[in-house]
């Protein structure tokens, strides 16, 4: 470029030399001074050349400083990848020694296997043939499995019925617990005054035993029934009126001393049996009862409560017992849907 300028300055001075000094002719003169004004434009041209050049050499140097950073972190990060190509190749020698051993075993392996895969292949066979067999059983249970669920869905729902009958039973009961809990506080309440005197009340097995010594309601060897026992079964009949859902059983028991009569009582099983009559014609005489809820019963000397032989447990098995019971129509449903 620099080479260029200084032609060009040459060139312009010559020009003017050759003007100045020398007789040109007017026509050349134009000419000439055409060619100034072109070598004089050219120069202006050079040097905004010159300038863009100046800026693309410093733009290029700026490049080249860039690259060769770059070139710099390259060298740098090939160093390091060679390093680690070292590595990976020394990995891969070693591994490509390891391929080989396990090739080596493998066709080994593979020599000694041949006999074996014979063997496995009819083994093999054989086990499809049982497989086939076990497909044809595993159907069979299948169909049996099917069946017996079915027949499990036919029981589950039985048994969640008798499930619910249970409950309802269990229910029942607990009621009809609780009216004798019930019942037996109402007659203690009425009898508290014969509580004690030749009169017990207790409660076993879901039923209430009213039980009144032969003191309390006859003389020795009669039917008939004294006032004071006449009041008691009264204040009974009351409570057992009121309470219509509970059977009456009156039971007459005699001790083991044998009876020789020549009247109506002729033994112990008439003793019992009319004296059981007796007590169930007060009960229904004084109250509203419904004789159907009555059964009058003899049990002579056969159900002790003392199987001793002396006074004090004759005494003892001279009683009447008022068993009072529930009535299980309710229960006997339940039952019967079964």
């Amino acid at each position: 470029m620099k080479r260029a300028s200084i032609l060009t300055a040459s060139l312009i001075v010559s020009l003017f030399t050759l003007l100045f000094f020398s007789c040109i002719p007017a026509r050349k003169y134009e000419e000439m001074e055409i060619k100034y004004k072109g070598a004089r434009d050219s120069l202006n041209a050079c040097k905004d050349f010159t300038k863009t050049a100046q800026t693309l050499i410093n733009e290029l140097k700026a490049k080249q400083l860039e690259l060769e950073k770059q070139k710099y972190g390259l060298e740098k990060d090939t160093n390091i990848i060679g390093t680690n190509l070292r590595h990976l190749t020394s990995k891969y020698d070693k591994l490509n020694q390891v391929n080989e051993q396990l090739l080596a075993q493998l066709s080994k392996l593979t020599a000694n296997a041949t006999n074996e895969n014979k063997t496995l292949v009819g083994q093999l066979q054989m086990t499809q043939d049982e497989l086939l067999k076990k497909e044809d059983e595993l159907k069979k249970l299948q169909i049996e499995l099917e069946i017996k669920k079915k027949n499990l869905d036919d029981l589950s729902k039985q048994l969640a019925d008798r499930e619910k009958r249970i409950q309802e039973l269990e229910d029942l009961l607990k009621k009809k617990d609780d009216a004798i809990k019930d019942l037996k506080k109402k007659i203690s309440d009425a009898l508290v005054g014969f509580e004690g005197n030749g009169l017990t009340i207790t409660q076993k097995n879901g039923k209430i035993y009213v039980s009144m010594d032969e003191s309390l309601l006859f003389s020795s060897g009669s039917t008939t029934v004294q006032p004071k026992g006449v009041d008691a079964l009264k204040k009974l009949g009351k409570v057992l009126d009121q309470n219509s859902d509970v059977n009456i059983m009156v039971e007459g028991h005699t001790d083991d001393q044998p009876m020789k009569g020549t009247g109506e009582i002729k033994d112990n099983w008439d003793l019992s049996v009319m004296r059981a009559t007796s007590v169930t014609k007060i009960l229904l005489n004084t109250s509203n009862i419904d004789a159907k809820r009555i059964t009058a019963a003899g049990r002579g000397e056969y159900f002790p409560v003392d199987p001793g032989k002396t006074a004090e447990a004759r005494k003892k098995n001279r009683r009447t017992e008022i068993i009072l019971s529930p009535k299980l129509d309710d229960l006997l449903k339940v039952l019967e849907s079964n």
